[in-house]
């Protein structure tokens, strides 16, 4: 098999590898200044470069922060995109709780890549338009997961066709349209508004639950968390109708 390098010049897989070095780098000082004390001069000491040389990669802290913020979303996105499809031969629920899982091993094993896309807004920064892609692969599965129960193509008990998604309460209009555009924005014409609703309730409910594990809300309390975690997206699966 060829390398997937192999068509790069000598200088450009020295770029990329540099690349990488710079964003490794800036990754581990996330661990002890956080995002909002990134510096793009603290990196370039770190690797022994001069600051003018590391802008000609990054030209601002905004744009290397951007990069990271890209990779987070994008290897979150790829993990729970790989649990869903592991459980693929399983019913609706039990791809839910499969993503579900995948997104808590995913924050408890890179909390401060977590942090940084879900924790406090870093002052002063604005993601650009090229964040939301990688942002938005994490609930596409989930509500891919509750478009294909609803039609009845998640492979679960019923028959072909037949919706594994119990109705729920009728929404106020402007919830309604709300519902609607966003369901065609995401291309789910399939999925209920009353389910992609409660999807949502249950999307934000888990990165909630995560991020009080993460920052230390449940100590003294629910610590370790496994028992209630397992406990709560069981009850959000049924929530959602699963």
């Amino acid at each position: 098999m060829t390398p997937p390098n192999a068509s790069m010049t000598a200088r450009e897989r020295a770029r990329a590898e540099l690349t990488r070095e710079i964003k490794d780098e800036a990754r581990r000082q996330l661990v002890t200044a956080g995002a909002d004390g990134l510096s793009l001069r603290a990196v370039a000491k770190s690797l022994g470069m001069v600051s003018s040389a590391l802008y000609r990669y990054f030209p601002s802290r905004d744009a290397l922060l951007t990069e990271l913020i890209i990779d987070a979303y994008n290897s979150l996105g790829a993990a729970v995109e790989e649990s869903a499809a592991a459980a693929s031969g399983g019913t609706a629920r039990e791809q839910w709780l499969a993503a579900a899982r995948r997104v808590r091993d995913w924050a408890r094993a890179r909390p401060h890549e977590y942090a940084l896309i879900y924790g406090s807004p870093v002052p002063g920064y604005q993601a650009p338009e090229a964040t939301i892609g990688p942002a938005a692969r994490v609930p596409l599965v989930f509500t891919g997961i509750l478009e294909r129960a609803a039609t009845g193509e998640t492979g679960g008990a019923g028959a072909a066709g037949e919706s594994e998604v119990r109705a729920g309460e009728p929404l106020a209009p402007e919830l309604s349209a709300q519902a609607a555009a966003l369901a065609a924005a995401i291309a789910a014409d399939g999925l209920p508004g009353d389910v992609l609703v409660r999807g949502l309730i249950a999307w934000t409910q888990l990165f909630g639950m995560v991020s009080f594990e993460l920052f230390g809300q449940f100590v003294g309390s629910f610590e370790p968390a496994d028992a209630f975690f397992e406990h709560a997206i069981a009850e959000m699966a049924a929530f959602v109708g699963l």
